[in-house]
């Protein structure tokens, strides 16, 4: 029994021991949780400020740890984004009636259990991702390409219970901002303090995520804000002896071989490898909980010692093909450097100057510690840290060859968009800026795990387009390291000139080749619409179906308020709502573009409209209601206009 399962055990007996206590006291008549009645409830700018944070903070937090351990939310998370604002405005609808604090605790507590069950190794509802992923119009990592109504019907209702408890979480929060808001004397100035609030929840968030600390941390804070909440000393401490479950239930076993990571970006999980000698003889990288790269030795003398790991010609390796159809001494970008083989690759291949960019620090990190060839400690090794498109624009070098590496994401850049972190690093305009980064007889080699013949398609067709002839395309398998496709082209005759060069390269290639454009014509991705892994222009059946139950959830919970079956519902605050969020996704999307996909770009974003709504409403409290509505929907209107032409 591994320590996870102990620990598991472990919180489930400190919650039934807190649901015997519960009971208990109903018996006695002092029951948890009694609230005082709504009228006797006064005004508190704490209380307001403490539950906006909350309310954003703890979206971000549940968010972002449900995309890591349920899988198929790491490509749906505005998804989960609706959950907590149908919850949140739940509780604002039911705000006269008992704060509902064990129902939300409750709801907690179910979510962690049934996520964390520490069954099949801790991937119970891996099963369920599959189901509720698998398509073949849209790219999604392991959940495979053919789509079973049946399947999806039966993962769809279990999926329906945890949205259910992701909702009914964000519904005391809910009901207590909305308390405070009709309990204030001036009710725009108490959204400003709830904008406020908000604003820090999501800066502090964006703190703790650039910390690296894991989700023990961010959830214990959710649950000590819970705490802080409550009415009397006796719920308080309740609630606060709940983290030392919460803590258990969120333990995850760690050792020198094998641990995890909470980056800005991903969840990783580390591990390594020895040969029968005891020498290192590879690391693995999981992101949230799905294999993406290793970390492998290709240098001479560990090939010796381990001649048997290495069944492929040194030089065909995909780590090592890259530099065979360069210029010797190559000057060398590396877009997706990860761990640091690509880079060990370009020094085995005495390249003159090496660019490495990542997005990722905590894995450029492992690369630096882990890597047996040590690539990142060269002095010919440059790190970028930085978005892939943003140094893309601003680099003011040339080089011999740039090689986008495995750097296919699992991850979306922002919880308010259904963008990868990688989006923008497959369109048309981001090869035509690599291009123009090259020397006249550089190269561009590219490689990709292709999983749908289509994406193949897709990718060809835009190099095609961008350097007015087909790509050499071919597959680089490897028994020791990982295998890719691989499309190569240049601006000049540098690949045919290596061809003939070559022959066993060229012969290589013959018997590897691969012949994407044959699978037909594909919409290519541009930086208008920058969705490489959807097949076509339109909205994957898996988006339709996971929103629709989404939608029949959240119209089940709408029909539970009391008011809502009387009057019909406001159509000025409906497109309010859904205006802001458009917009907000839209200008963190065309940001990122410009600046680049990162966290930073993410939460600067956010934090502007929060200040611009603050703003706003200083504006009105000073001048009231001089301003009249037609000017305020022209400037909105110009607004809308402006931004769409300065795109």
């Amino acid at each position: 029994m591994n320590s996870r399962t102990v620990a598991f055990a472990l919180a489930a007996a400190l919650l039934v021991t807190t649901s015997f206590v519960l009971a208990r006291a109903v018996r006695r008549g002092r029951p948890f949780f009694t609230a005082s009645p709504t009228g006797d409830e006064s005004w508190s700018l704490s209380r307001l400020l403490l539950a906006s944070f909350l309310t954003l903070f703890a979206e971000l937090a549940f968010i972002r740890w449900i995309a890591v351990e349920f899988r198929v939310f790491a490509y749906f998370k505005n998804l989960a984004l609706l959950l907590c604002f149908v919850g949140f405005g739940l509780g604002c609808a039911l705000a006269r009636r008992p704060v509902r604090w064990r129902v939300g605790i409750t709801a907690l507590f179910g979510l962690l259990l049934v996520i964390r069950l520490p069954w099949q190794k801790g991937r119970v509802l891996e099963g369920l991702s599959q189901s509720l992923g698998g398509a073949a119009d849209v790219e999604i990592w392991a959940t495979g390409n053919v789509w079973n109504w049946a399947r999806f019907l039966s993962a769809a209702v279990l999926a329906a219970i945890l949205f259910l408890f992701l909702v009914w979480i964000f519904v005391p929060l809910g009901q207590i901002v909305s308390r405070q808001m009709d309990l204030a004397k001036r009710p725009l100035s108490a959204y400003s303090w709830n904008l406020f609030g908000s604003l820090a929840g999501i800066l502090i968030f964006l703190v703790v995520s650039r910390l690296m600390l894991p989700p023990a941390f961010w959830l214990g804070a959710v649950l000590v804000c819970f705490a802080l909440l409550q009415e009397n000393v006796k719920d308080q401490k309740l609630v606060l002896a709940l983290v030392v479950p919460l803590v258990l239930l969120l333990h995850d076993s760690s050792d020198r071989d094998r641990y995890g990571i909470w980056t800005p970006y991903q969840q990783i999980t580390y591990s390594r490898f020895y040969a029968s000698n005891g020498d290192f003889s590879s690391g693995y990288v999981w992101v949230n909980h799905t294999g993406y790269q290793s970390i492998v030795n290709l240098s001479e003398g560990f090939l010796k010692r381990h001649p048997h790991l290495l069944k492929e010609a040194v030089d065909e390796n995909p780590y090592n093909l890259p530099f065979r159809f360069a210029k010797p001494s190559a000057s060398v970008l590396i877009v997706g450097s990860g761990t640091g083989d690509d880079v060990a690759g370009a020094l085995r291949n005495n390249s003159s100057l090496v660019d490495a960019v990542d997005i990722d620090p905590a894995i450029v990190a492992l690369g630096r510690r882990e890597h047996p060839e040590h690539p990142y400690d060269s002095p010919k090794v440059f790190v970028h840290v930085t978005d892939a498109r943003a140094f893309l624009k601003r680099s003011p070098r040339h080089y011999d060859l740039a090689l986008f590496g495995l750097l296919d994401s699992h991850t979306q850049f922002s919880d308010y968009s259904n963008m990868r972190i990688d989006n923008f690093v497959y369109t048309e305009e981001s090869f035509q800026e690599a291009k123009n980064r090259l020397n006249p007889d550089g190269v561009l080699f590219v490689k990709f795990q292709i999983n749908h013949p289509w994406m193949g398609t897709r990718i060809a067709e835009m190099l095609q387009q961008t350097f007015g002839k087909t790509p050499v395309v071919f597959m680089g398998e490897s028994s020791y390291s990982s295998p890719a496709t691989c499309f190569v082209i240049s601006p000049s005759g540098r690949v045919e000139e290596a061809l003939v060069s070559d022959s066993r390269l060229a012969r290589f290639v013959k018997q590897n080749a691969l012949n994407p454009l044959a699978e037909g014509h594909l919409p290519m991705t541009t930086d208008d619409w920058p969705y490489l892994y959807q097949k076509g222009r339109w909205i994957p059946r898996t988006y339709f179906s996971l929103g629709v139950l989404v939608m029949l959830v959240g119209l089940a919970l709408y029909l539970q308020i009391p008011e809502a079956r009387h009057h019909p519902p406001s159509l000025f605050f409906f497109s309010m709502g859904a205006g802001f969020l458009l917009l907000e996704t839209q200008v963190i999307s065309r940001l990122a573009l410009y600046f680049g996909t990162t966290w930073q770009v993410n939460g600067i974003v956010i934090a502007a409209l929060l200040t611009a709504l603050l703003s706003a409403n200083m504006l009105i409290e000073r001048s009231g209601d001089s301003i009249p509505r037609p000017w305020i929907v022209t400037g909105l209107l110009a607004g809308l206009v402006l931004a769409y032409w300065a795109r």
